[in-house]
């Protein structure tokens, strides 16, 4: 399976390493690919020959570009009810889709939306029934250019306060007529609510793209904390994961997403060491 790394764990959140470092490194630690971040390893205003001279860099190296995420949607949404904050996220959106296609970047990480942004006390609250209205409108305003230029829209089940179950997700995601639109699953945001291999199985074909990490809950659910620094520790029963995928035939990425929170109040990223060390466990994980 096609194993990669994303960037905030070697480049951190404001940029420190170049696209070229980060594909150099990937090559080094003999993974499949990386997935670059728009908006810290990637400018949204990047021209498309910069974007070219990249993806021809990376092929050189052997390097795959198979995904590509971004955090620019937790201040700007697409499911905000302010219009002109929504329409934002949706011209941002469409930015996106462009650098992907010019990178040669099948599938894209997407926040559908948020009812609350529960560590950024000045966002606001938002109906659910806003959030699922808004959510669908926005998305279906992006999806022309998505299927012009071959890009899949991956959802990704993340602590939105949105979409708790694999069945929401599958009631949420059949609104959708494009099948360019899907989930970007990730296996430890699910493990709150339900086991990764539930999603796998309901979700089958719409599980475009998956990101890698564990938790392990405390008292009773846990929180941030439960997501640690290494990928073996928790309750994901990647066994039960890799059999779940076999079944449905996933072909998508494979992609450690590191970030540890149960670092907090003292995070830092980037954190090499962190690096190095995930991308060994994740090639030992996956067949």
């Amino acid at each position: 399976m096609y194993k990669a790394l994303n960037y905030w764990v070697y480049g951190g959140f404001t940029g420190e390493k170049t696209p070229y470092e980060f594909i150099d490194f990937a090559s080094a630690q003999g993974l499949d690919g990386v997935e670059f971040t728009v908006g810290d390893c990637i400018s949204p205003d990047i021209t498309e020959a910069e974007c070219k001279k990249i993806a021809a860099y990376a092929a050189e190296k052997k390097v795959g570009l198979r995904t590509m995420a971004t955090g620019y949607y937790w201040g700007c949404s697409l499911s905000s009810p302010d219009e002109a904050e929504r329409a934002q996220a949706v011209e941002f959106t469409r930015k996106y889709i462009k650098i992907a296609h010019w990178m040669g970047v099948e599938t894209i990480l997407v926040i559908p939306g948020n009812s609350r942004v529960p560590w950024d006390e000045s966002r606001p609250v938002v109906s659910y029934k806003d959030v699922w209205a808004n959510s669908k409108r926005s998305i279906d305003e992006v999806t022309a250019l998505a299927e012009e230029l071959n890009v899949n829209l991956a959802l990704e089940n993340v602590w939105n306060r949105f979409l708790f179950s694999p069945m929401e997700w599958k009631l949420f995601l059949d609104q959708f007529t494009s099948k360019k639109v899907g989930i970007y699953f990730d296996l430890a945001n699910c493990c709150i609510y339900c086991r990764p291999q539930d999603y796998i199985e309901l979700l089958q074909e719409k599980v475009m793209a998956i990101h890698v990490k564990n938790f392990a809950e405390s008292d009773c659910a846990g929180g941030l904390h439960g997501f640690g620094d290494d990928l073996l520790e928790g309750m994901v029963d990647f066994a039960a994961v890799q059999k779940s995928l076999e079944a449905i035939n996933y072909q998508g990425a494979l992609t450690a997403e590191m970030v540890p929170f149960s670092r907090l109040p003292d995070m830092v990223l980037p954190d090499e060491e962190l690096a190095v060390k995930t991308c060994k466990t994740l090639k030992t994980l996956f067949n």
